[in-house]
Parts: structure tokens; sequence; C-alpha cells
């Protein structure tokens, strides 16, 4: 994109955009509003209009990756079948994420959890577990999830899911390919979710 493609429409969706692409490159490290007008072709001082400085673009691309995400999320909970099945495709939903985009994810985690992060930022960083304490709370519900707090349990399964991701992203599942890891972690989460005796 550094031919100076860009010429008229979003600006703002363009930067994003653009942003997200530099960080799974070169890390928050490459980002710059200066090698981003460039990359886009645009005067330097254009990407200003939209982020006042390097910071607000960080939260700007943290702040719409958990849009993205917590949209997921909730397409996955509120599918049709019954609440297993949507459990699963919620932990689906949550790894297909963290694969395809983790320099993101690492991103929105790293966002969420700075000393002051913006109201809207906040609030965005907790739909997720909420989304899957609730869809928990329905399970148990049903009878088919063991007592306990929801929102433990489902901090358990993230931490399920997102350790499965890191390997992935990492190489370090040598032969096992990931559907094959993924439906094998998901089992053995349910299984382990279900009531005892």
């Amino acid at each position: 994109m550094s031919d100076g493609s860009y010429h008229h429409g979003n600006l703002r969706a363009a930067l994003l955009e653009r942003a997200e692409t530099v960080l799974a490159e070169e890390g928050p490290a490459g980002l710059s509003l200066r090698g981003l007008a460039r990359d886009l072709g645009v005067s330097h001082a254009a990407p200003t209009r939209h982020f006042r400085d390097r910071r607000a673009l960080l939260d700007a691309l943290a702040t719409t990756g958990f849009t993205e995400f917590n949209l997921r999320l909730r397409e996955a909970a509120q599918g049709r079948g019954a609440v297993e099945v949507r459990l699963a495709a919620l932990g689906r939903a949550y790894l297909d994420f963290a694969v395809e985009r983790h320099a993101l994810l690492t991103l929105m985690f790293a966002a969420k959890h700075e000393d002051r992060p913006g109201e809207e930022l906040h609030e965005l960083g907790h739909q997720a577990l909420q989304t899957t304490s609730e869809l928990l709370a329905e399970a148990q519900r049903a009878g088919v999830v063991r007592a306990g707090d929801p929102v433990r349990l489902a901090q358990v399964a993230f931490s399920t899911v997102h350790g499965l991701a890191v390997l992935a992203v990492g190489g370090l599942l040598d032969d096992t390919p990931l559907p094959e890891a993924t439906d094998l972690a998901l089992d053995v989460l349910l299984t382990g979710l279900r009531p005892q005796g």
C-alpha cells in the first residue's frame, strides 16, 4: 500500500486497517502516524485529524479489535443449537480470532491493562468474559455445567483456548493440526465443566 493507493473515502478506517497490518508484521514498535501517512500516500498531518498521537491510535486499534471480538463471541453464544453446541462454538470463535489476529489480540489485552484505560476500552474489555459467563450460567441452569461462579469458570475456559492459540501461533503444536487440537481441547474443557458425580 506504500504506492500511495489511498485517494478518498474513510481515512480513519484506512489508517486502522494499515495499522493492524503493520502491527502484525512489525509489532507495536513499528507503528507511527508518520509511517502510516507515508504508506497511505497522505500528508504527514492527515492522521492527526483522527488520532491525536500514537497512543490514541493504539487505543483505537484495541477498541475496534474488542468490538469485533465481542461480536464474534456474542454471535456464537446466541447461535442455534443446544447450550453445549454454543459453548463449543464460542470456544472456536475465540480461538479463530486469537490465531487469525494474534498481534491485535495481544495489543487489546495490553491496552485493557494500561494504568488508565479509557472507559469505552475498559467496558469492551469485559464484554467477552460477561458473554461467556452468561452462557455458562445458562448451561448451569440446564444442568450441563457444574455449579460454581460462572465468571471463574469463564476465566478457566478462556485460559484453555487462549493457551492453545498461543501454542498455535508460536508453532508449538508440532505435527498436530490446529482443528484436531481444537476439537480435543474443547472436548477436554467441556468434559471438565460437566457436573461431577
